[in-house]
């Protein structure tokens, strides 16, 4: 489990730079809560 937690941090990660996306942006894109987003890239 801990291993896709981290695959999706870097894949979220990556939109966010690729993409120049806001926190909500990316939320929305992957069908999660912008406080996960939050979450997953900060840690």
């Amino acid at each position: 489990m801990k291993d896709y937690i981290e695959e999706r941090a870097v894949e979220l990660g990556n939109y966010i730079v690729e993409k120049k996306a806001t926190v909500r942006q990316t939320a929305k894109k992957f069908g999660i809560s912008k406080s996960t987003v939050h979450m997953e890239v900060t840690i």
